[in-house]
């Protein structure tokens, strides 16, 4: 797992790890990540579908219910087949894009 951490934005990026284990190290650091938008980049995963993006939902409910940004990165998954509570996005340039409208949206308290 690999932390780049760019303003107040933290892009957490996927090695060769299974799914499982990436979120349950996720988990493990999301005290330390709690304060930041959170960009989590998939693209290493070779083996990914629409189900596997559940495995977030708790953690993109929690972190979105604290003011934060919670966008995921992959392009294994159509925008159709993804939960409505879930962002994704199919590039970083997206991602960081989607956080800064939704930091206006806070700041203009929509």
């Amino acid at each position: 797992m690999i932390f780049s951490k760019q303003g107040n934005t933290n892009v957490v990026t996927q090695e060769t790890v299974s799914l499982i284990e990436f979120v349950k190290k996720l988990n493990e650091s999301y005290p330390k990540l709690k304060s930041d938008n959170l960009i989590l980049n998939l693209f290493s995963l070779k083996d990914f579908t629409a189900d596997d993006l559940l495995e977030f939902l708790t953690l993109s409910n929690q972190h979105r219910a604290n003011g934060r940004s919670f966008v995921i990165v992959t392009d294994k998954v159509g925008v159709d087949d993804v939960p409505d509570e879930l962002m994704v996005v199919p590039s970083l340039q997206e991602a960081h894009d989607v956080i800064e409208m939704e930091e206006i949206e806070r700041d203009l308290d929509f």
